[in-house]
């Protein structure tokens, strides 16, 4: 503490020390004080006669430094030599000489006292360059600190602009790349429904010409029209199923014994040239799927692989049960943990380059010639699966061959007994069944009650959910229900439901050309509901009444 204040006010007279005439002011000052006392109190200030001298001395030097404590010590022996005082009682006797012994004396002291106090300056002096020398380093560190901080802040602020602008583009070209989907997807709508407009327009506009003359060309061309029509049929079809919004009718299915059914379609689709070999999983797992859509996607994945091998090859059906677990979700974006159903399609063609497989689920894109493929068959696929709630994958090398899985959830439940598949039969002319139609749309709503009348049934119509409810409020209990599941102010689930409850044995039919999301609120039908997909035929439309009126309720 004490060396801590004796530091600092050194630091405070370091101004003293460096003016050698304010050092020697300070000198005269404190030898005159000195003197005075000496004058003043002789008595209490006795012996040694240049004692009362030395603590000017050592003062001065601590203050004013060593020159000028020096001039304090020859002022004080010039003031010992000529206004010395003596003393009343003299404590100290020296030699024969005593004046120039206590002069030796006096100089001895003067050079003691001036070097600890020069080296005490010295220690002093250092201690401050070093403290001064420690804060210059401080500061130069505290400099190159700021200086460093400053670059990485912005290193930073470039690596941020250079994130934000990476995501920009990245943003553009994703925009872009979803542009050119758009543009190829509405392009091809055009270009394909355009065809089928032309066969639609044309041939009736022939059929009109020859309605009243040659019958038989007439329906030739009106034959023409439906083809093209259900053409375009197969067209939204498939955009529903890309879209993963088509109507499906999910049931336990034997995925073994569907292949089973299809090999000789299979067999007659892909010709003679390829060898067709199935190797099926035995106790394979059931899956919840619609057979139909199942089928559809098995063939057209064997199509695919029969064009790509054009001089022949091998294509194998494979069924297993195969549980992914967490590590393959996570490697893949669609894929889920658990078990499932897999049907792999392998073939011996050509294969895929990597850009073609990034690109083979989008709709209409093709890698065939004009007029060859209308690219909707794998995206159709794809959609399929994934609206089913299963996953696709794609594995392929030039010149080796195509491996496409299928993965459809595993079902616990227990199949149900194979039925019978009920026939195509029209209703006789004096059927007295009643049909009650729901249809909001006048056009389909005028074509359904025709075609049922010409199927023989009893029709009475109803343009919305109210009229519908009104109708049987007055008394008409109508044998079956047929009804669209999309209508304004309720939705025809919710009018079946409320049909039900005022007729219990009624049997309903819906039809719908919604996605299967809108048209129910699971995205899915249940087990007991009964489905027509828009457009349907007149022999589509008979077979799907006669079910739902035999089905037992």
């Amino acid at each position: 503490m004490l060396i801590s204040r004796a530091r600092r006010f050194y630091e405070r007279t370091a101004t003293l020390r460096d003016n050698l005439a304010a050092g020697g002011a300070f000198a005269m000052a404190t030898v005159a004080l000195a003197l005075l006392a000496r004058l003043l109190f002789p008595g209490a200030i006795g012996g040694f006669p240049f004692l009362a001298f030395i603590p000017p001395i050592l003062v001065t030097s601590f203050v004013c430094g060593w020159r000028a404590g020096l001039i304090a010590a020859v002022l004080g022996a010039l003031a010992r030599w000529y206004f010395y005082v003596p003393a009343t009682s003299a404590v100290f006797e020296g030699p024969s000489n005593p004046s120039l012994f206590n002069l030796w004396l006096y100089t001895f002291a003067v050079i003691v006292i001036l070097t600890l106090v020069g080296v005490m300056h010295l220690a002093f002096r250092d201690f401050l360059l070093s403290e001064r020398a420690r804060e210059i380093l401080n500061a130069e560190l505290e400099m190159r600190v700021l200086e460093r901080t400053e670059a990485l802040e912005a290193a930073n602020q470039r690596l941020r602009d250079e994130a934000a602008s990476r995501a920009a583009a990245e943003a553009q070209i994703r925009q872009m790349q979803k542009m050119e989907a758009v543009g190829l997807l509405t392009g091809g709508i055009a270009h394909d429904f355009n065809n089928m407009l032309a066969i639609v327009v044309g041939s009736l506009d022939i059929a009109k010409r020859h309605l009243m003359g040659d019958r038989e060309k007439a329906e030739r061309f009106i034959a023409n029209a439906m083809e093209g029509a259900q053409r375009g049929a197969k067209l939204t079809a498939r955009l529903l199923a890309f879209s993963r919004q088509q109507p499906l009718d999910p049931r336990p299915l034997d995925t073994n014994a569907l292949i089973r059914d299809m090999s000789d379609l299979l067999t007659r689709s892909i010709g003679e040239s390829i060898r067709l070999e199935t190797v099926l999983a035995p106790d394979l797992w059931a899956t919840f799927s619609d057979a139909s859509q199942l089928e559809n996607a098995v063939i057209n994945l064997c199509v695919n692989s029969r064009d790509a091998m054009p001089e022949g090859g091998r294509l194998t059906l494979e069924t297993a049960n195969v549980t992914l677990d967490d590590a393959y979700a996570a490697a893949n974006m669609d894929a889920k943990p658990g078990d499932f159903v897999m049907i792999a399609v392998a073939d011996s063609g050509s294969g895929m380059a990597p850009e073609v497989i990034a690109r083979a689920f989008d709709p209409f894109f093709t890698t065939k010639d004009t007029g060859k493929g209308t690219g909707l068959g794998l995206s159709q696929v794809y959609g399929f699966v994934r609206q089913s709630e299963g996953h696709v994958s794609i594995e392929s090398r030039l010149g080796v061959g195509t491996t496409i899985r299928i993965f459809l959830p595993r079902y616990r439940g227990l199949l149900p007994p194979v039925a019978v598949a009920s026939r195509d039969v029209p209703a006789s002319r004096n059927n007295p069944e009643l049909v009650l139609v729901v249809e909001d749309e006048e056009r389909v709503r005028s074509m359904s009650v025709e075609a049922l009348r010409s199927l023989g049934y009893s029709v009475i119509a109803a343009d919305g959910p109210e009229h519908a409810l009104g109708l049987v409020e007055s008394g008409i209990a109508p044998h079956l229900l047929f009804t669209d599941v999309v209508m304004p102010g309720m939705s025809g689930r919710v009018l079946a439901e409320r049909v039900k409850a005022k007729l219990p044995d009624i049997k309903v039919l819906f039809t719908t050309g919604y996605s299967r999301a809108a048209a129910l609120e699971d995205g899915t039908l249940d087990r007991r509901m009964a489905l027509l997909s828009k457009p349907f035929t007149i022999e589509q439309l008979a077979t799907k009444i006669r079910n739902a009126l035999d089905t037992p309720a």
